[in-house]
């Protein structure tokens, strides 16, 4: 997939992205025109992935100038940091998010008229994705080079076109291998409770015509001892300097490669790695108890009993054999000077 997943739709002042919560069976546009319908978009994943919340994040701080109702430029600011408040708060997880939201934000702050801060958001917002896209295919390029010219790569969850502006950082990776002239075939989990995996890593594979068989998520263990899987290649919501977060399930992938002599990588952008916080800080996402008690009208459990729901799992860098970023290959263990946001010299 090399169309834009997310972007800004001039002619209607509006934010436009794929509603990936009908794929496969639907592909559809929908537009949010306020910050609200963009938050209510993030919550439900019809928006997700960690690149391409950055870029929403970045886009609804533009949305948030451009309908503005005051008329100063301190008034548009004072409604620029509310909603920024309001679209952090959907996903507390992913560090891109608050990466893209921060970003157009410090640009809006700078300016001094309303015209001014309009303008600047959304060419700000724009400049993310832009940078997003480049970004994904100097990770493709990196990671490709790891890859065995005829190897079977497991994925988790979506890292693909759908988490990003395009092309992807797993699936990046992947795909790149492919346009390099490497024989690469995936097995994509399925990525239970929501089916990520089967619902959209399947269709952008499929789409591109890579081979592509979904399993189950408990059936790696096996395909691994099997000699089936040669790497494992995911992507991440935020990475300190002691654990990788990522889908839940991840951790559990991760401790089975390890175990089978697999070489398990991560592909994200650096914007991703959080020098602030450690494990211990990150606020786990706990989703709704109904994700996994139906699946669409079908009740899978009995009323009354609990869900432990968590969206992410933290993966300890012990286990991972690189991150793949566009700006090189990381291995482990990093220090917290590596991963300061300013620094570029990796």
């Amino acid at each position: 997939m090399t169309e834009r997943t997310i972007f800004w739709d001039y002619e209607s002042k509006s934010i436009s992205l794929i509603d990936q919560t009908l794929l496969p069976a639907e592909y559809r546009i929908k537009s949010c025109s306020t910050v609200e319908e963009l938050a209510e978009a993030i919550r439900r994943l019809e928006v997700r992935g960690a690149p391409a919340l950055g870029v929403a994040g970045g886009l609804g701080i533009a949305l948030s100038a451009a309908i503005s109702e005051s008329s100063d430029a301190s008034g548009i600011i004072a409604d620029l940091r509310r909603d920024a408040l309001i679209l952090k708060a959907t996903r507390p997880t992913a560090v891109n998010l608050a990466w893209g939201i921060e970003r157009v934000l410090k640009a809006a702050e700078a300016c001094s008229t309303p015209e001014e801060i309009q303008k600047a958001a959304l060419s700000e917002a724009e400049a993310v994705g832009d940078e997003d896209a480049a970004m994904c295919r100097e990770i493709g390029k990196n990671g490709a080079e790891l890859l065995p010219d005829k190897c079977t790569v497991l994925t988790h969850c979506n890292a693909g076109a759908l988490a990003c502006s395009e092309w992807g950082t797993a699936l990046g990776v992947i795909r790149s291998a492919c346009k390099a002239g490497k024989e690469v075939s995936v097995i994509s989990c399925e990525t239970r409770p929501l089916n990520q995996g089967s619902r959209l890593t399947a269709f952008e594979l499929s789409r591109d015509n890579i081979p592509v068989k979904t399993i189950t998520d408990s059936s790696a263990a096996m395909l691994m001892r099997k000699g089936v899987i040669d790497a494992v290649i995911v992507g991440a919501d935020r990475i300190t300097d002691d654990a990788v977060f990522n889908k839940i399930g991840t951790y559990m992938h991760a401790v089975c490669a390890k175990h089978h002599n697999i070489p398990f990588y991560v592909a994200a952008p650096y914007s991703t790695f959080d020098s602030e916080l450690s494990e211990a800080d990150v606020e786990i996402e706990l989703r709704a108890r109904d994700e996994l008690a139906f699946c669409g009208d079908k009740m899978l459990m009995p009323d009354g009993v609990e869900a432990l729901n968590y969206a992410f799992d933290p993966t300890p860098m012990n286990l991972i054999t690189a991150v793949i970023t566009e700006k090189g290959v990381l291995k482990p263990p990093f220090e917290r000077t590596d991963l300061l946001p300013g620094r570029r010299d990796i």
